[in-house]
C-alpha cells in the first residue's frame, strides 16, 4: 500500500472511534462515526466469536464502512502464589456485592482468538486492528489477501519496526495519555509518559508507514498537534465516553462528570496489564499491590465488577478515561468527533 489508507477506506474525516470493549463502543456509535465522514471500530474482546459476528452483521447493514479490533495473544501468565494472595485482598469488596472470589481457580484463555480470526478470515471487514500482541506475519499476510487493512497498536518504536517486520499496512500510535489497556507489548513495564506528537514523530522515523495517533486526543488543538507531527489520522476513545450513542454504563458516565474525582491512574488492579482508569476506592487499595497477571486478574474481578456496575457502585469497578476525560461532552457522536477536526 503507498497511498493513505484514510483514502483507500474513502474516510473524509480524519478522526476515527476507537475500539472500547467492555460496553461503551456500540454498533450505534461506529456507525455515527462513520455517517460523520470517519470510521470506527467494533471491540472483538470480552466477547464470544459469535457476539462479535452479530455485530458485525449490525454495522454492515447500515452500509458503511468499519472496523474490527482484536486482542492479539501475549499472554501474561500470573504466579498461583501471587494470584491468590491478590484474591484474597480484593475479597472484601467483592463480597460487598455477593461474590466469592476465593471460590474460583485461576483463567488463561486467548480470548477465542482462533474463532474471531476464522471469522474475519471467512468474512472479512475493511480494517483489522490488534492490540495487546503483534499476530504471526501469515495471519497479516491472509487478511490482507482477504481484503482487509491491517492495522497494529504500538506504544514505541521499538514496537513498530516489529510491526512492520510483520507486514501490517498502518500504525496505530499509542500515547500513555489514552484511556484503558496501553497496548505496550511489555506490560511488565508501563510505557513512559512521552507527549502524543513526540511519539508519532519517533515512530515516524522508525518505521515507514501511515500512522494514526492516539492517546490524549481530546481537543481540535491536539488533533491538529497530532496531525502536524506527522499521523494521518487521530483516534479517539475517551471524547467519546459520553456520546448518545456510546453503552457507557450509568455510574461510569456519572463519574466522568463528577467534580469530586481527582484524576486518572496507571493501574494494574483490574486485569493484570497496565490500564488508565479514573481514581476509585479499589484503585487506591489495590494499585500498589496487584500482581501482573493476564488475562488471570481481569477474570478474577469481572464479576465484582460487573455487580458493581448493576448497583451504580463507581468504587468497585474500572472507570476508564484518558487524561483528557473532563473534555468528554455528552451529545451525538458525530458532532463530537467534526468538532476535534475543525482545526484540521
Amino acid at each position: 500500500m503507498t497511498h493513505s489508507p484514510l483514502a483507500a477506506l474513502g474516510t473524509g474525516l480524519p478522526v476515527l472511534a476507537a475500539p472500547m470493549a467492555g460496553g461503551p463502543t456500540t454498533p450505534a456509535l461506529v456507525v455515527a462515526a462513520a455517517e460523520a465522514g470517519g470510521l470506527g471500530f467494533l471491540p472483538g474482546g470480552y466477547r464470544t466469536a459469535e457476539a462479535l459476528a452479530g455485530q458485525i452483521a449490525e454495522v454492515r447493514s447500515a452500509g458503511v464502512g468499519f472496523g474490527v479490533n482484536l486482542f492479539a495473544p501475549n499472554p501474561v501468565p500470573v504466579d498461583a502464589e501471587a494470584y491468590r494472595r491478590y484474591a484474597r485482598a480484593v475479597a472484601p469488596d467483592a463480597r460487598a456485592h455477593g461474590i466469592d472470589v476465593l471460590a474460583t481457580g485461576v483463567v488463561e484463555d486467548d480470548d477465542q482468538w482462533n474463532e474471531k480470526l476464522r471469522l474475519l478470515l471467512s468474512d472479512p471487514v475493511p480494517v483489522v486492528s490488534f492490540t495487546f500482541g503483534i499476530p504471526q506475519a501469515a495471519v497479516v499476510a491472509a487478511l490482507r489477501a482477504a481484503g482487509s487493512l491491517v492495522v497494529q497498536t504500538v506504544t514505541s518504536p521499538a514496537e513498530a519496526r516489529l510491526a512492520a517486520e510483520a507486514g501490517v499496512d498502518a500504525l496505530a500510535v499509542q500515547a500513555s495519555a489514552a484511556g484503558g489497556h496501553s497496548g505496550t507489548l511489555t506490560p511488565e513495564r508501563t510505557p513512559e509518559s512521552v507527549p502524543l506528537p513526540e511519539l508519532v514523530g519517533r515512530v515516524r522515523d522508525a518505521a515507514p508507514l501511515p500512522l494514526v495517533a492516539a492517546g490524549g486526543v481530546s481537543t481540535p488543538r491536539a488533533a491538529a498537534e497530532a496531525l502536524r507531527a506527522g499521523a494521518e489520522a487521530v483516534m479517539v476513545g475517551t471524547a467519546l465516553l459520553l456520546a448518545d450513542e456510546a453503552g457507557t454504563s450509568r455510574p461510569h458516565r456519572a463519574a466522568l462528570t463528577d467534580p469530586a474525582r481527582e484524576g486518572t491512574v496507571v493501574t494494574r488492579a483490574f486485569t493484570g496489564r497496565p490500564a488508565r482508569a479514573l481514581r476509585n476506592g479499589f484503585t487506591e487499595r489495590h494499585t500498589a499491590a496487584a500482581p501482573l497477571g493476564y488475562p488471570a486478574l481481569h477474570h478474577l474481578t469481572s464479576p465484582m465488577r460487573k455487580a458493581a456496575t448493576a448497583a451504580g457502585d463507581p468504587e468497585l469497578i474500572n472507570l476508564w478515561a484518558g487524561t483528557g476525560y473532563r473534555e468528554a461532552v455528552a451529545e451525538p457522536a458525530g458532532r463530537i468527533l467534526r468538532r476535534l477536526a475543525s482545526e484540521l
